[in-house]
């Protein structure tokens, strides 16, 4: 028989006993958190197949559980619109993709904020800055501030189907025209030689948007010698010779020697048209980044698939006006853009988003995504692999880029830049009218003290 002293004891340890039990069964059965991240494509696959599993696995041994949710964000047709709308809703991915060109709107509208202010100053210690150019995190910086990580850039070349050049006399993996003169010359033999191909494709109009600003004018102004921004005296360069030169070139290839298609750049679908009529090899020469080749053409799968792309597209590099005469005194000029992942404000798992977005860009993980879609990634120790095409631009184009000006009025310039590019190949401007036209209206935007005319 127990003593009074002996049934107290037991009572205490089976008490305790529970107890632990309670406490165990507590740290076990927490809730996890749950993640949700937007994606589309071959990212969204990576993240379901690759990243999903290996986080969900490396967080649970770590005790601290999370559930990712990937959301396919494909079918949006205007992402900057939704983003926004989700962010002033407190809505939205806790992760979601974002354009660097978009950073100072959302920025000065109070919808985004800063790595080191939503998720602490750890952000700084990540591994991954250490292998990412400065070139490239400035994509996703404003002010100093850091954002988010970039996804990599790109960089734009002249792309062109290789058995049309041939026809029209050159070698079809060398064609390499060494000023723009050397380049319409090549888009008249074009003409001359495939009279029912369309010789050269350079964006214009505001109905392509950024593609006019990014694929079209600026390729083409840098080779006539500078940036539509002077980075030194941090002004909006408005008038020029450069600018009327580039303009002129518009003017030739849509209407003095009938080289593009004008239709295509005035109604709305005419790019997704361009692309089209390219696939089926019926443009000669497309200057376009290297989003063509590695999303838009893609043998399986890509929106316009070309079967024979491998073995029927080449790309050149774009040339100066004239030797020397390109952006920094360049024989040859590009441009990149960028995007990348940024944490939601209104997430309530900051850390644990945090936590996600660098396990994603580690060297490991991005190294599976380059299986699935090789393209230039933010890391340098993650190369492009299997795809000599991509590898070549990294090595050929990458070191002549330049990027973007970060600034809040930019889109705004933008908008005139299209709309001038629209002026000129519809034929209702000249090119001089339309340059006075868009100096003046980019110098009220910016105001007459960040505007300069260069003679």
């Amino acid at each position: 028989m127990l003593t009074r002293s002996s049934r107290y004891l037991t009572l205490v340890v089976v008490f305790a006993f529970v107890a632990m039990l309670g406490m165990n069964a507590h740290v076990s059965a927490a809730d996890p958190v749950n993640l949700t991240i937007s994606a589309g494509g071959n990212e969204l696959k990576w993240i379901t197949d690759t990243i999903k599993p290996a986080f969900e696995k490396k967080m649970a041994d770590a005790g601290t559980p999370v559930v990712v949710n990937p959301l396919d964000n494909s079918n949006i047709t205007d992402a900057k619109q939704q983003i926004a709308l989700d962010l002033k809703a407190g809505q939205g991915s806790d992760l979601f993709s974002f354009d660097g060109f978009w950073l100072p709107e959302f920025v000065d509208g109070g919808l985004i904020k800063p790595l080191d202010e939503l998720v602490g100053p750890e952000t700084a210690d990540w591994e991954g800055w250490a292998q990412i150019p400065e070139s490239i995190k400035t994509i996703l910086a404003y002010n100093g501030k850091t954002y988010g990580i970039p996804r990599g850039t790109d960089a734009r070349v002249i792309w062109y189907n290789k058995d049309i050049i041939e026809k029209a006399g050159y070698d079809r993996d060398t064609f390499q025209p060494k000023s723009w003169a050397e380049l319409l010359d090549a888009a008249r033999k074009i003409k001359e030689t495939s009279p029912d191909v369309t010789p050269f494709q350079l964006n214009a109009g505001t109905a392509m948007g950024e593609a006019t600003t990014l694929q079209g004018y600026t390729m083409a102004l840098l080779g006539a010698g500078h940036h539509v921004y002077d980075f030194d005296q941090k002004k909006w360069i408005v008038s020029s010779p450069a600018i009327l030169d580039t303009l002129n070139l518009y003017n030739t290839i849509y209407n003095t020697d009938g080289l593009g298609d004008t239709r295509w750049q005035l109604v709305k679908n005419g790019r997704d048209l361009s692309f089209q009529a390219f696939s089926q090899g019926k443009v000669g020469m497309l200057v376009e980044g290297d989003y063509l080749w590695r999303s838009i053409l893609i043998p399986n799968g890509g929106d316009f698939a070309m079967a024979d792309r491998d073995t029927k597209v080449g790309f050149a590099k774009m040339p100066a006006e004239e030797p020397g005469k390109g952006f920094r005194g360049q024989d040859f000029v590009t441009v990149s853009g960028g995007t990348g992942f940024i944490i939601n404000p209104n997430t309530k798992a900051a850390k644990e988003a945090w936590a996600l977005l660098t396990f994603m860009y580690s060297k490991d993980e991005l190294t599976e995504l380059q299986k699935l879609e090789p393209r230039i990634r933010p890391r340098l120790d993650v190369p492009v692999v299997g795809d000599p095409v991509m590898s070549k631009m990294v090595t050929e184009v990458l070191p002549l880029t330049t990027i973007r000006p970060q600034l809040p009025s930019y889109s705004k310039v933008s908008e005139q830049i299209q709309l001038m590019t629209e002026r000129v190949v519809s034929g209702e401007m000249t090119p001089q009218q339309a340059m006075d036209a868009y100096a003046k209206a980019v110098t009220e935007i910016v105001g007459a003290d960040n505007a300069i005319t260069l003679n």
